[in-house]
């Protein structure tokens, strides 16, 4: 079968059809292929999880910390999800948990030494993988759907349909 004539292709040569659907599950489609790569890539690399490579990077960008309730707002989770994956990163020594000196009830995370050289190994791996699955894209392709992403991620903030996002 032809390239033009893929069943795919001719569901988007339908003007207009469904097109904001279609459109969703193609992002949700994107996103769910590299996320599922980058899992797959984390436990085979360094034996950890998405969600401990998150919390991470949030800890990295914030060297002073950050209390778990900042934390969780931060990766969109509930606390209890933060409170348990912090709990194994404080038992491995990558993260750091004590009371905020300005203020005695709160306690911050940050990381520890060990928790930033393991990060940043990852990070450098994890920049690699994501180049490689765009490889495929020419720079003018990725720079045009950066911005069209961008703006997408406007209209949505300003409707209140989204999460404020960097």
């Amino acid at each position: 079968m032809s390239a033009a004539h893929h069943p795919a292709d001719a569901a988007d040569a339908t003007p207009d059809h469904k097109l904001t659907l279609r459109l969703w599950l193609r992002l949700l489609g994107c996103s769910t292929l590299v996320e599922k790569a980058v899992r797959a890539r984390l436990a085979a690399e360094f034996d950890t999880t998405l969600p401990r490579f998150d919390v991470l990077a949030a800890l990295e960008r914030t060297p002073k910390g950050l209390q778990l309730g900042e934390l969780s707002r931060a990766l969109l989770v509930s606390n209890g999800n933060v409170t348990g994956v912090i709990a194994r990163l404080v038992a491995e020594g990558l993260v750091d948990r004590r009371v905020d000196e300005a203020d005695g009830r709160v306690v911050r995370v940050s990381l520890t030494r060990a928790g930033r050289e393991a990060f940043l190994e990852m990070a450098g791996a994890h920049e690699a993988w994501i180049e490689g699955m765009l490889e495929g894209l020419a720079h003018a392709d990725q720079t045009e759907l950066l911005t069209l992403l961008t703006r997408l991620q406007r209209v949505l903030m300003k409707r209140g349909t989204g999460e404020k996002q960097a």
